[in-house]
């Protein structure tokens, strides 16, 4: 297997950046207000996308609605039934077909 080979020639450069590499104290790690903006900037921005995805979807339902894209325009339900016509007005039996 490939791994093993790996390991040989990678174990002194691993030993190298574990005898290079210093630890921080915990006093020197801390947030900053930057990264908050940063966090804040990125929320913002998928709020945006998300409000943008919701009007460019309701476009489009609107456009489907009305016939724009070559299907048959909806027409409001008459009461009855709240599903989906799923036959289109065909009132065959699916079980009659061929």
């Amino acid at each position: 297997m490939l791994l093993p080979e790996l390991v040989v020639h990678l174990a002194p450069v691993l030993d190298l950046v574990r005898l290079t590499d210093e630890v921080p104290e915990p006093e020197d790690v801390k947030a900053g207000w930057g990264a908050l903006a940063i966090f804040a900037g990125m929320a913002l921005a998928v709020a945006l996308l998300g409000w943008s995805l919701f009007r460019q979807l309701r476009k489009v339902e609107h456009g489907r609605a009305t016939g724009v894209y070559g299907d048959v325009p909806a027409e409001p339900h008459e009461g009855g039934h709240d599903g989906d016509d799923r036959n289109n007005g065909d009132d065959r039996n699916d079980a009659a077909r061929p």
